[in-house]
């Protein structure tokens, strides 16, 4: 935070300040508490007022993200090794004239990773002494003599939902958060699916008016959407923003029609259940467009049954039944090229998912052909290529694709090796973002250990052995263990760009779309996500 000395101005000047407060939770005895710090006599601002940790936004900061965890450092001394974030909150503004300040509040909910980390908290000049305090207490005003910041209840009910939702809708809607968190097998069509039976449970749970529905009970139901939104999978989120949505749209839609009273609630239900019905369908429906793609531009394949080679990587239900449907319906041998994509291998899912799907299904004309290359082997796969398919977990609105790290070089390689080679993403129109610069998505970094495990097997020589065992022992200097000198560090990014140049044709469930409607659509969801959330 600024220091005090760096407060300035006329007493009559309003000031616009972007601040982050980021409250830190443990469970003891699976009770949630939240620490509160209570401000010192140093600061500028609510003096011995308790408050999360808290600060400006600097010009200097990347995202609010890392200006939290830049405070965090700051004033408790704990850093990423002690700290997982939980949840992010929608952001708000309000002015206190009491300190002629306008604040535009980021929140953000972090947890201890164990018990032990407790002990590392050092307060620094700005805060004067802290304490647990029960979150739920907080928010409803039962905390006694609290003498809080301005809207601490506020912000804090902006990450801990469950005392807004109810014990039962905020579990169902924090284990939807965690399934998504954790799921690292599905893509993001399943995803969306999986969020949208999260919000389907949550309605089911909510306490809702027998007669209409009230504009508290559709601001929660619209919170727990943004919730599924942005604290699942954030990198998958345009997938799961779109379905979302689309889902409230159509809530609000049945709940203005709805004439029976008492009617509404099962309606409701109803038309969710019909909304991830429809989800399932998305697949048929790419696949069949594919199919007809592949029919037009490759028919001399098609009637002379030359095989159709095909490089893909990572494990996508859409590229499966793409690809099931080309050789099934549509008649074509493939020559199946499947990069392993490491750390987790799901190219070796997927090729062996598509080699089940072919086995099962009456002969080809001639033997359809599957090949796993090592993902250092991309160029060599690409060799006289036809079709590189990928599939899509968020399609910026230039067109860029985001997917499996991986997926670059396969494009380049392709392009490179065989300038006729067709690059073809398969996915839904869900997976369009509203507008943004593609740099400025959520970057998805995993474990680490997911990468090394692979270099400490017994089948590798003991000087590789050797050397992982001391590469994993020099870990960077900021990371508790660390020795200064060197610092190593293991980049596990899941996600990579692919330029919109590079792309020749997005095949969604509406047909064959080209850069241009995909910015048209990216622009309807803007207005859309405002519309639903702008106002929460």
């Amino acid at each position: 935070m600024t220091s005090p000395s760096g407060h300035g101005g006329g007493a009559g000047d309003w000031k616009k300040r972007s601040v982050v407060s980021s409250f830190i939770f443990k469970y003891d005895d699976s009770q949630p508490l939240v620490a509160l710090f209570r401000r010192s006599d140093k600061v500028s601002t609510y003096r011995h007022h308790l408050a999360p940790i808290s600060g400006t936004i600097e010009p200097t900061d990347p995202s609010p993200l890392a200006a939290a965890w830049r405070e965090i450092t700051e004033e408790t001394t704990l850093t990423p090794a002690s700290l997982t974030l939980l949840r992010q909150g929608k952001d708000y503004t309000f002015g206190d004239e009491s300190v002629r300040r306008e604040w535009t509040v980021f929140p953000f909910m972090f947890g201890l990773k164990t018990p032990a980390d407790e002990q590392r908290i050092q307060i620094d000049w700005e805060h004067e002494g802290w304490g647990w305090h029960d979150p739920d207490a907080v928010i409803t005003g039962a905390d006694d003599g609290l003498n809080g910041v301005p809207r601490l209840a506020e912000s804090l009910r902006r990450v801990w939902f469950e005392t807004d939702l109810g014990a039962v809708a905020g579990r169902v809607l924090a284990d939807g958060l965690d399934a998504l968190a954790h799921d690292y097998e599905s893509g993001a069509r399943q995803l969306a699916v999986t969020a949208l039976g999260a919000l389907r449970g949550v309605v089911a749970a909510l306490d809702a008016p027998d007669d209409r529905p009230s504009d508290e009970w559709w601001a929660k139901v619209r919170f727990a959407a943004w919730h599924l939104w942005k604290n699942g999978r954030e990198s998958m989120g345009a997938a799961i923003m779109s379905a979302l949505l689309a889902a409230l749209a159509r809530v609000e839609q049945v709940v203005q029609t709805t004439q029976a009273p008492g009617a509404w609630h099962g309606a409701v239900l109803a038309e969710l259940d019909a909304c991830i019905a429809a989800r399932h369908k998305s697949a048929q429906h790419i696949s069949q467009a594919f199919g007809a793609y592949l029919e037009r531009t490759f028919q001399p394949k098609l009637a002379s049954h030359e095989p159709i080679s095909v490089l893909t990587l990572s494990e996508s239900s859409t590229i499966r039944q793409g690809l099931r449907h080309a050789a099934l319906k549509s008649c074509f041998v493939l020559d199946l090229r499947v990069l392993e994509s490491r750390p987790l291998y799901e190219g070796v899912s997927l090729a062996g998912s598509v080699a089940e799907d072919l086995a099962s299904a009456t002969a080809a004309p001639s033997p359809h052909r599957i090949t796993l290359y090592s993902d250092a082997a991309a160029a060599q796969a690409a060799l006289g290529v036809d079709v590189v398919v990928v599939g899509a977990d968020r399609i910026a609105a230039s067109g860029a694709v985001s997917n499996k790290t991986g997926s670059l070089p396969a494009v380049l390689s392709a392009k490179h090796a065989c300038g006729r080679a067709r690059v073809v993403v398969l996915g839904e129109s869900d997976k369009i973002a509203p507008p943004g610069r593609p740099e400025d998505h959520v970057v998805e970094a995993h474990d680490p250990a997911q990468i090394s495990r692979a270099w400490r097997a017994e089948y590798n020589s003991t000087r590789v052995r050797t050397a992982a065992a001391a590469l994993l022992q020099s870990p960077h200097p900021s990371v508790p263990g660390g020795r200064p000198g060197v610092g190593v560090e293991i980049s596990n990014v899941f996600f990579e760009w692919i330029p919109a140049a590079l792309i020749d044709v997005y095949v969604t469930e509406g047909g064959e779309w080209a850069a241009d409607k995909i910015a048209q659509h990216s622009g309807k969801l803007e207005v859309e996500e405002q519309r639903l959330f702008g106002d929460l």
